[in-house]
């Protein structure tokens, strides 16, 4: 009997240890990480994180294409927003970084946020770099190399401005504001109607914040040069008062009521419900929302919709942003020239038409060659509203890195623990903080 109990352990060990190398070759499995190259014919699982709703549908579908024709498999691994920056901060830190991990573009984010001369790839030899829109090129760009690829739309999904129902602002006798007492008295006559005014969704952490360095192109009108200065740490936030003017405009709206009874736990995956709904009449989103409204409650066309740019501080300018979700290769990663390969296939021109023409929040995409797909009314907000220059959390350095530290600021200022001057003085030790890690020049003693 023990004999025969000891055969039976041993042959159910040995299925076991068969089980698991079967599911380990299964089609898609993550190779063991050696640090070597993958050997020839050796199947090869690319990884790639990135944070929620940077990955569209149709590039999940050019991912399966790009399976069938090298055998390579991609496995996107997607991060809730609140949480993704920490996320690749601690794998960064570790050296455990996936093969492609995604993050923001910008000259700060670049240095401090992902250090990419030690954990990037240098793709300046690539073929697709002369097909990409200089000004998103240079997103990507440290000390003249290029160590990502932004492929986005940096107009239509990336102006945030206040999307409107021409609907109920006819019904209730309104126009486009040109100032922001105007918009305030909007907001207020609405209100006085039962409409809520603004949709204005705080719980995500990153919203709110768009309402202050979105308006930079303003800051800048009014102040030639200031993002320069503050580059220089020549002046700081706090000593700037049209800064201050605007977040207390925003304060404002928030005290009067102006979003809602439940601004604090809204969240802006329910911005486009809330519009085609009529029960807002504004949020603040991007050109292409109307036309996602539109293909999710089609008994609300596009065309209800407006648009003209946030209000505080008088602008009336559109706020240029061409810093975007990017795709980065990890310097540590064993697969980098299939990870490379990957950015080429989804950067060949058929491939871009292709994600262009089947992602509803794209218009068009920052590579030359392309077809867009403007609608009138977005045609119509881009020939009224000058782009005069690009928003702050592009050209000012420390800035973006602090988004989510930003908005927990506004939070605490809208819940009257913190004064907009309070926010202000945050955000500049925050900036001489990281100035310091990054030992810039501007901010040695």
């Amino acid at each position: 009997m023990m004999k025969k109990l000891a055969i039976t352990i041993g042959l159910l060990v040995i299925g076991a240890l068969l089980l698991v190398g079967c599911v380990a070759a299964q089609p898609g499995a993550p190779a063991a990480d050696t640090g070597a190259p993958s050997a020839p014919g050796a199947k090869v699982t690319l990884t790639y994180m990135a944070s929620q709703g940077w990955i569209k549908e149709a590039e999940l579908e050019l991912a399966k294409r790009f399976e069938e024709q090298t055998g390579i498999h991609v496995d996107y691994q997607i991060i809730p927003a609140d949480q993704y920056f920490s996320v690749l901060r601690t794998k960064l830190n570790s050296g455990e970084a996936t093969d492609i991990f995604g993050g923001q573009s910008g000259k700060t984010d670049l240095q401090v946020q992902y250090d990419v001369e030690k954990n990037a790839v240098d793709l300046s030899d690539q073929e697709w770099v002369s097909r990409h829109d200089p000004l998103s090129l240079e997103m990507v760009s440290l000390n003249g190399k290029v160590y990502g690829i932004e492929i986005w739309d940096t107009i239509a999904s990336n102006y945030f401005i206040v999307v409107y129902n021409k609907n109920i602002f006819e019904e209730h006798g309104l126009s486009v504001p040109e100032s922001y007492a105007e918009f305030r008295d909007i907001c207020l006559t609405l209100k006085d109607a039962g409409v809520n005014p603004i949709y204005e969704p705080i719980s995500d952490g990153w919203h709110h914040v768009l309402w202050f360095p979105m308006v930079g192109p303003r800051f800048e009108e009014l102040n030639p040069g200031l993002a320069e200065r503050l580059n220089k740490n020549e002046v700081k936030f706090a000593e700037v008062p049209v800064m201050l003017e605007a977040l207390t405009q925003l304060k404002e709206l928030y005290d009067l009521g102006c979003f809602g009874d439940n601004a604090l736990s809204d969240a802006f995956s329910d911005a486009n419900a809330k519009l085609a709904s009529g029960e807002y009449a504004m949020a603040v989103t991007t050109l292409t929302a109307p036309v996602s409204i539109e293909r999710d409650y089609p008994d609300t066309p596009a065309q209800t919709f407006g648009f003209f740019p946030m209000p505080l501080v008088d602008n009336r300018l559109a706020p240029a942003h061409p810093a975007g979700p990017s795709k980065f290769i990890y310097s540590g990663s064993p697969h980098i020239e299939e990870a490379k390969q990957y950015l080429a296939f989804l950067a060949a021109p058929e491939n871009l038409q292709y994600l262009l023409d089947n992602t509803t929040e794209f218009a068009d995409l920052n590579f030359s060659g392309l077809k867009a797909k403007w609608t009138p009314e977005q045609q119509e907000f881009l020939d009224a509203y000058e782009a005069k220059s690009i928003v702050y959390q592009d050209v000012v350095n420390y800035l973006n890195p602090q988004w989510m530290d930003i908005g927990k600021d506004m939070v605490a200022m809208f819940t009257g623990a913190m004064t907009p001057e309070d926010v202000l003085k945050s955000i500049d030790q925050r900036r001489a903080d990281m100035a310091n890690i990054a030992k810039d020049p501007a901010w040695a003693e």
